[in-house]
């Protein structure tokens, strides 16, 4: 019989091939599906977990056991989100309920879960319509995230993409302008955020990458007047936040 330690629906584990695969089929919100071996049931496992949207990651018997606590995994983990996950045009959509112009902040390769949810909370106190990262070399929807984004995950809607070059290219299509950062851009109070923007946000270790970079419309800058040369990830990406929140306040007349 399989056992589980926590529950899923709480971003937390569940364990073994049976509940792994019921979890899958009923809709539960899946973050990731760890595997060990391939083939019959945990190739069916994989199929469906792909299907449902989740990732799939082949992971060693000793990963495992470490995260089953000892309970008998049958060589599949998954790993629950705390929120499930919506898509690019749900962003949309919710800009287009409050008819406010899009306001979308784009996560490019944020690893560090504490920093993606940094930035989710930012993102809600300054009402982003949501937030996009990628399938792949990005945090999750994790219990982490959760508990660092103050409860905003539940809040924010999140859009996990395949490409993030190609959703750029989607937003782009819808009218929205693409902000990025980098030291050579303008100074970030040149920007004009009133009108409909996604805001990239590159990684904590090497920023954006240059795919992404490729996309976006303008690149902007914060002035560092230090000998350090670069900001955490979710500080920069909360003062081009509230940059946002004040040009688009100001123009509103608030």
């Amino acid at each position: 019989m399989d056992k589980k330690p926590h529950n899923i629906a709480d971003g937390g584990l569940i364990v073994g091939r049976n509940s792994v695969t019921e979890a899958l089929k009923a809709g539960r919100p899946v973050d990731c599906v760890y595997i060990c071996g391939e083939g019959g049931s945990l190739g069916l496992i994989a199929a469906l977990a792909k299907e449902r949207g989740a990732v799939v990651k082949q992971a060693s018997r000793q990963k495992l056991d470490e995260m089953s606590g000892g309970a008998a995994h049958q060589g599949v983990v998954a790993a629950g989100a705390c929120a499930e996950y919506s898509s690019v045009s749900d962003i949309l959509r919710i800009a287009k309920e409050k008819n406010e112009p899009p306001f979308v902040i784009i996560c490019d390769e944020i690893e560090d879960p504490h920093n993606l949810g940094a930035i989710i909370r930012t993102a809600e106190c300054a009402g982003a319509h949501g937030i996009i990262i990628p399938k792949r070399r990005s945090a999750s929807l994790n219990q982490t995230v959760n508990k660092t984004s103050a409860g905003a995950a539940s809040w924010v809607p999140v859009a996990r993409v395949s490409n993030l070059a190609s959703a750029i290219d989607d937003l782009k299509r819808e009218g929205l302008w693409i902000y990025g950062t980098d030291a050579s851009g303008k100074d970030y109070t040149e920007a004009d955020f009133k009108g409909p923007i996604g805001l990239v946000i590159g990684s904590e270790g090497f920023g954006i990458g240059r795919l992404v970079a490729q996309k976006c419309d303008f690149m902007l800058r914060l002035p560092l007047c230090g000998k350090i040369t670069s900001l955490n990830a979710s500080v920069a990406a909360g003062i081009f936040m509230y940059e946002a929140v004040r040009q688009r306040r100001a123009a509103a007349g608030l």
